[in-house]
């Protein structure tokens, strides 16, 4: 499916952003998720009139508004005070940095819940806030307003998703999810384990995810990857990278398919890519990736599933292995180049979504540990699962 061209979130589709719009307060729809509403006076300390912004997360149901879920508001501007120059206390909740996206950043969190316990809709929430801060305003000049009938239109043009993504807003960790967005991702082979690495990344900030396959999507993918596809799906045996991208580019701008399989003779299409996920099979194709990564000084993540069949059941290991430039030698002696394991009963395509999800959490863990939104104490490059203790194990540290 096409990525959507229109504005993420029309203004007008929502009745409460566009009752306020109409009344003429300056509202914008960050690329964070957050209502803004610029262009409200309220008091200083020296009981001058200033001009700041209230932001609100907002609850959306796709593309219009739901009901907040949140009564507490961010204020950009000083402490409000009354008409005196007292601190507005009924309004205090706390103080910090908070980041609502597009370059502004609140330094207040008001807190106002209305008697019913909550909104019912945008328009309610902000002008109640707008409200308790102009009633101080006009006691000092009953003419200044926040209608201004100024209008800021969303500016998404550059944004990753066909929507916003209300869930960092929700928790407040904007700022935490920029710094996964980095300029391109390439994830080589989408079967089993890199399928469920996509579903993953789609749902981070990446600007671009190359998804390298040239294999068809059949009917036993379908038991180890992410969704559920209709008989049609199959019955038409769609290329794994044209079908992987018409289903997350319903939510994600830059899923680039590119129907090859990587070997020495094309490994140079990597050379753009600021990190690489490898799903892909041992063998020489492999080895000449691995090659031509660590030539680019591009950091990367391997995985890899070994799988037995012991008395009816079935036993085996998850590995992830981080590559960075640093110390390609400790990660090269992780990395599995073996083709054709008689023994391994994942090369039998063995159905274990399970284990292909897990393998790629582990890649995908490490990966947002090195760029910084988990906590990294450890450092560790090598994590490993093992099935039949539930062992999880982690080494070289560097």
């Amino acid at each position: 499916m096409a990525p959507f061209s229109m504005s993420i979130i029309p203004i007008d589709r929502s009745s409460d952003l566009e009752l306020l719009r109409r009344e003429g307060y300056n509202v914008q729809v960050t690329g964070a998720g957050y209502l803004v509403v610029h262009d409200v006076p309220y008091v200083n300390s020296k009981r001058e009139i200033a001009v700041g912004a209230l932001a609100s997360n907002l609850d959306l149901a796709g593309d219009v508004t739901a009901q907040p879920q949140d009564h507490t508001a961010k204020f950009i501007g000083e402490y409000p005070c009354d008409s005196n120059g007292k601190p507005l206390e009924v309004l205090k909740h706390q103080s910090g940095s908070y980041d609502v996206g597009h370059g502004f950043v609140a330094q207040h969190s008001f807190s106002r819940k209305p008697a019913r316990g909550h909104y019912e809709n945008y328009h309610e929430k902000m002008t109640a806030y707008v409200a308790l801060l102009g009633k101080h305003v006009a006691a000092i000049d009953p003419l200044v307003t926040a209608k201004t009938h100024k209008v800021i239109e969303p500016e998404d043009d550059n944004l990753p998703f066909n929507y916003l993504d209300t869930a960092s807003a929700r928790a407040e960790i904007n700022t935490i999810t920029a710094r996964l967005a980095e300029d391109a991702i390439a994830i080589v082979g989408v079967g089993g384990t890199g399928s469920y690495v996509l579903d993953m990344v789609a749902k981070t900030p990446v600007k671009q995810i190359h998804i390298f396959d040239a294999d068809r999507f059949l009917t036993h993918n379908a038991f180890r990857a992410p969704g559920a596809p209709e008989i049609e799906d199959l019955r038409a045996q769609p290329l794994k990278v044209e079908y992987f991208a018409s289903i997350y580019a319903r939510m994600h701008r830059g899923i680039i398919p590119h129907p090859i399989h990587i070997d020495a003779t094309n490994a140079d299409k990597l050379g753009s890519m600021s990190f690489v996920f490898l799903c892909m099979e041992g063998g020489t194709a492999k080895r000449a990736v691995v090659d031509k990564l660590e030539a680019l000084g591009t950091p990367f993540a391997d995985v890899g599933i070994g799988l037995y069949a012991k008395r009816n059941s079935i036993g085996g290991m998850l590995r992830s292995i981080l590559s960075l430039p640093d110390a390609r030698e400790h990660a090269r002696s992780r990395i599995s180049f073996a083709t054709d394991d008689a023994n391994n009963e994942y090369d039998k395509n063995i159905q274990v979504a399970d284990l292909n999800a897990l393998n790629a959490c582990l890649a995908v863990i490490a990966w947002k540990k090195l760029r910084g939104f988990y906590f990294n104490l450890g450092k560790e490059r090598f994590v490993s699962y093992t099935i039949a203790n539930s062992l999880l194990a982690k080494g070289d540290s560097i």
